[in-house]
This record gives C-alpha cells, structure tokens and sequence, in this order.
C-alpha cells in the first residue's frame, strides 16, 4: 500500500512563504508524475502544478512565477515552495502521484493566508 504524507501547511500572512513536502513510501524513481492539488473553502478542486519523471513542470496560471515544484529523490519526497502568497490561495492542499500501479493521492496539508 502507498503511503504519502503532506506536511508544511500553516498560518501565513499575504505575501509570506510557505513550503509544502510530500512524503511518500513509493520509490520516487517509480513515480510516472506527481501533481499537488488544492481546494478553497467553496471552491472545485484544481490542479495547480505537475512534475514528471523526467523533470518537466507545469503550473496552473495563477500560481506561475510564485509557486516552485520539485522532487527530492534521496528522501522520497516532492515538494511545493509557494511565495508572495495571496489570500486566495487559502485551501486544502494534496499531493497526488501516478504510478506504474495506480493514482494515490494524501490527505492533505491545510494552507491559510491572511490579508
């Protein structure tokens, strides 16, 4: 069974820091792609940036220039360095990797940023 953990959410004033991890029991060299999602208090779940396993990223067009994803293969873990964070980012956030195996996907790390 693959495990996968987020961690680093918190309490952040408009434009501060923030650096989200997932953690993950899979190799990450198996994983296929890892997408880190996000949804706002009444909002639809969206994606908001992808990495494949030849390193290629993609972002959402609101979170471009601002948000970083990256893999860090020699601790199992992707991560989410979000800067210059806006109120509207306030949301639940998850990460989601693609196996050979399967979709999994985490709980969730929850993100709230004040204005």
């Amino acid at each position: 069974q693959v495990q996968l953990v987020e961690s680093g959410g918190g309490l952040v004033q408009a434009g501060g820091s923030l650096k989200l991890s997932c953690t993950t029991s899979a190799n990450i060299r198996d994983i296929i792609a890892m997408r880190w999602y996000r949804q706002g208090p009444g909002r639809q779940r969206e994606m908001i940036a992808s990495i494949t396993n030849d390193g290629q990223t993609e972002y959402q067009d609101s979170v471009k220039g601002r948000f970083t994803i990256a893999a860090d293969n020699a601790i199992n873990t992707v991560t989410l360095q979000m800067n210059n964070l806006k109120p509207e980012d306030t949301a639940l956030y998850y990460c989601n990797l693609r196996l050979p195996s399967g979709i999994y996907s985490g709980l969730g790390t929850a993100v709230t940023v004040s204005s």
